[in-house]
């Protein structure tokens, strides 16, 4: 064992004894897609003692290209995202222990699965899944790194609670939604920066280097030759209802959650999300007219329908999803295609 962590202990940060923290410490990964497979192959590979992995859809061919621990049988056999990530990572390293959950995760769920977490990553698909990440790293003081990427875009930021300002305080600053990598694409490589800047980050705050993590918000655009590193150090909101003097931690509560409801005598889920929002139908419409599939479009809604699901979307962001009874399956496509 000591061979094979040779060249990570070589590097004087890690060290001996940053090696045995990094193996005393447990990880909680919520997302085992493009993002969420890069940093548990990364924090495996590094030696991590424990790590909870937690996602609710399986694999698909469109994943391989980008989501490096699976394989064409995984998808041929549409295997849970996170059974295949287990088997791999056990594979990969058989020292560590690797929880594996197939689930939709909820605030209840995710509470119940945070005993001795020293660290959570963000590889989620969804703005409503990080705002309960966020309220669950505030109000149990678990550090977190959000992460997300789209077409040749990435984003990163590493919140510690009672230091940096939280998601919530940041919400101007990050995309909600609208570009999915369903409807506009990604290339691989912007998957494994953000990845790097994830695994980096987990990496300072595993040894507790805690001087030299990263506390700037972290975007570019490979493509376009863009990188940018902004000090939101002043946007830490004191009237902050996930982080501020007397937080109430919003997105724990049922009220900010997405619903969820199978329409009675219906093949059909309807879809509320958690925050109201005006959507521009016309920048969806254009969006999805690059897909294959039937669309439609009035100036109360857009409809789309492809491997026999009609979607819905209304202004307000509300969603029926018609083909089935299934709910996950229905946030599942929501998230897909409108963000």
């Amino acid at each position: 064992m000591n061979e094979r962590y040779s060249r990570q202990t070589l590097f004087s940060p890690i060290g001996e004894a940053g090696q045995k923290k990094i193996r005393d410490k447990h990880v909680l990964l919520l997302g085992e897609g493009a993002l969420g497979t890069g940093n548990a192959e990364a924090l495996v590979r590094a030696g991590i003692g424990r790590l909870t992995v937690i996602d609710r859809d399986y694999v698909e061919w469109s994943n391989l290209q980008r989501q490096q621990l699976y394989s064409e049988q995984d998808a041929e056999d549409r295997i849970p995202k996170a059974v295949a990530a287990k088997q791999r990572l056990s594979e990969v390293n058989r020292d560590v222990l690797v929880d594996a959950y197939v689930m939709d995760a909820t605030p209840s769920e995710m509470e119940r699965l945070l005993d001795g977490v020293d660290l959570m990553i963000d590889a989620t698909d969804n703005i409503d899944a990080r705002m309960m990440m966020n309220d669950l790293s505030q109000k149990y003081q678990i550090p977190w790194i959000y992460g997300a990427c789209v077409s040749s875009y990435g984003i990163s930021y590493t919140i510690l609670p009672g230091e940096t300002p939280c998601l919530n305080c940041l919400l101007d600053q990050v995309p909600r939604g609208g570009m999915t990598c369903d409807t506009v694409g990604i290339i691989s490589p912007v998957v494994q920066m953000v990845v790097a800047h994830q695994t980096i980050e987990a990496m300072k705050i595993l040894v507790e280097d805690w001087s030299a993590v990263n506390r700037k918000l972290i975007s570019f655009d490979l493509w376009q030759n863009q990188h940018t590193s902004i000090n939101v150090s002043r946007m830490k909101n004191e009237s902050c209802p996930s982080c501020g003097d007397h937080p109430t931690y919003p997105f724990l509560e049922y009220s900010h959650q997405m619903k969820t409801a199978v329409l009675c005598g219906r093949d059909s889920v309807q879809i509320r999300p958690s925050s109201n929002r005006k959507w521009s139908l016309e920048e969806v419409a254009e969006t999805l007219a690059k897909q294959e599939g039937d669309l439609e479009q009035n100036p109360y809604l857009v409809s789309f329908t492809t491997e026999n699901r009609r979607m819905v979307l209304f202004q307000d962001g509300r969603a029926l999803i018609h083909g089935t009874q299934d709910k996950t399956e229905a946030k599942t496509l929501y998230h897909r295609y409108f963000g």
